[in-house]
């Protein structure tokens, strides 16, 4: 009798046993199922594995239902580098067309967020020049200049034609050059003296380049020709440091030939003008083009439109920086163009308009060609009207001091 009952309580234990197992196993995967978390789906596996040892037949099941698990985790991992770049330039193609685009892509790891992170990285925009950084755009003119200073005076009176913040005193860049030439010629050095380009006439401020290698050999004449024609800095550069003394006595002689001029406004640090250090006001620079007038191989020179030079090594044919010299309806008479960030393009010429010669002075124009699109504006101001046109917010008088 005991033992018939001992047998049926074991079977019916039995039963119990395998009952709770299995509704303990439903429970977690309903539960794991409906949550979907990456935990609870481990969470799961693990119970799983351990009611896997008293029920062998269960537990492969289990363990079949709970692949979910790994297909989720595999979700989670960052794309490859490769594609996300695919993915990046085919956006780069709809933004803009092919001739304008200027991009680069940059990726970075997030080592904490499992995912990678693509950048697009655009070129940094040209900085602000001095005349933006205070405002000087912002003067207004009928002429809607480019030009935040613009000033035109009538050469052989003390006639003021257009004024536009002509006291403002800001960076000249190469308009440095009619200076440099001045004090050139001042020296009475020969002509004919070979000068060789070497390390020192480098920019090492701005780190331009420059089609005059180090090692080429020029008499000091054609060194001058294209300073003053092409803007060639190397050639500058290599002039002021010929100088008897060398370029520190140079640069002095240039800031005394300044104040010989009466220009109060003018500081010279470089016979380049790659340097923001190198200021003046339009009201100066008339004075500078008037001196510079005088010396007859500035007017050739700056006027010219092209010149062929032999640096010992090969022929370099230069061309002037200044597309109106190659214009028959000019009459230019000297020129000298100027760019640098801070300095914005600059332009000075002494031009005939009408039988009557002018000093023309734009600084800190926006845009490449915006200066002799101005200077086109003032001619025209001045062939149509030829009345005095003051626009300058700190115009205090008429006329040239």
């Amino acid at each position: 009798m005991k033992t018939e009952m001992f047998s049926s309580l074991k079977v019916v234990h039995g039963v119990a046993v395998r009952s709770a197992l299995s509704l303990a196993v439903s429970i977690a995967v309903a539960t794991s199922f409906a949550a979907a978390p990456a935990e609870a789906l481990a969470k799961t596996a693990t119970a799983t594995a351990t009611a896997a040892k008293s029920e062998k037949k269960p537990a492969r099941s289990t363990a079949r239902a709970e692949k979910p698990a790994r297909v989720a985790k595999t979700t989670l991992r960052a794309p490859k580098p490769a594609k996300a770049a695919k993915v990046a330039a085919a956006d780069d193609d709809e933004d803009a067309p092919r001739a304008s685009r200027k991009r680069r892509l940059a990726y970075r790891m997030e080592p904490h967020a499992r995912r990678a992170s693509v950048h697009a990285v655009t070129f940094q925009p040209r900085s602000p020049s001095v005349g933006q950084a205070f405002g000087l755009h912002d003067t207004p003119d009928s002429l809607a200049l480019r030009s935040s200073v613009a000033y035109v005076v009538n050469q052989n009176t003390p006639e003021t034609l257009f004024d536009k913040n002509s006291r403002a005193v800001v960076p000249i860049a190469s308009i440095t050059k009619l200076m440099t030439a001045m004090v050139v010629l001042d020296s009475h050095m020969p002509l004919t003296d070979e000068i060789t380009v070497t390390d020192e006439d480098r920019d090492y401020e701005k780190f331009t380049g420059s089609r005059l290698a180090v090692g080429s050999v020029l008499n000091r004449e054609d060194m001058l020709h294209i300073a003053l024609m092409a803007s060639e800095n190397r050639a500058a550069a290599a002039l002021s440091r010929y100088y008897p003394g060398g370029r520190p006595a140079f640069i002095a002689a240039m800031n005394a030939k300044a104040k010989s001029l009466g220009m109060t406004d003018t500081y010279f640090e470089n016979s380049t003008g790659l340097t923001s250090q190198n200021v003046s006001s339009a009201r100066d620079l008339v004075k500078m083009v008037n001196a510079a007038y005088q010396y007859p191989l500035i007017r050739k020179f700056s006027t010219d439109r092209s010149y062929d030079v032999f640096t010992g090594k090969r022929s370099l044919a230069y061309r002037s920086t200044n597309a109106l010299v190659r214009n028959a309806s000019w009459d230019i008479g000297l020129q000298k163009t100027g760019f640098i960030n801070e300095a914005g393009e600059c332009l000075v010429m002494q031009a005939t308009i009408h039988g009557r010669p002018v000093v023309m002075v734009l600084l800190d124009s926006y845009g490449k060609y915006s200066r002799f699109a101005d200077a086109g504006r003032l001619r025209s101001y001045l062939d149509t009207f030829g009345e005095p046109h003051i626009m300058s917010a700190d115009m205090g008088g008429g006329g040239n001091p």
